[in-house]
């Protein structure tokens, strides 16, 4: 009966200290605000990327692998510009196509005979 009735204190404590301490913190928080652990991607802001650039990539490891905030982050700039390269080759593609048929192209064929003029 002794330790039935032990346990029950403790068990009243246990519960009251939890009820306390997740519920007593007031205006204060109970652990302070952590401050987010990302960095850059490491990628040029001012210049479009490079294969060297991506050699260099490093991203940070988190408990779990990588961080998937941070991969969908890269993934999205490196589509992007590969993107917009990718129609500036069509466009300069077409226009070479343009240029190389317009000099293909015979010039004017005079269908007159000499000896008619």
């Amino acid at each position: 009966m002794i330790v039935f009735a032990f346990l029950l204190i403790a068990l009243v404590v246990v519960v009251a200290a939890v009820t306390l301490a997740v519920a007593g913190g007031g205006s204060e928080a109970v652990l302070p605000e952590a401050e987010p652990d990302r960095v850059s991607d490491g990628l040029p802001e001012n210049r479009p990327v490079v294969r060297a650039d991506i050699d260099e990539l490093r991203l940070p490891v988190a408990a779990r692998g990588y961080r998937m905030a941070e991969v969908d982050d890269v993934l999205e700039r490196l589509a992007a510009e590969l993107a917009e390269r990718d129609a500036r080759i069509a466009e300069l593609s077409a226009a070479g196509a343009v240029a190389a048929a317009g000099a293909a192209a015979p010039g004017p064929v005079d269908l007159i005979k000499a000896d008619e003029q």
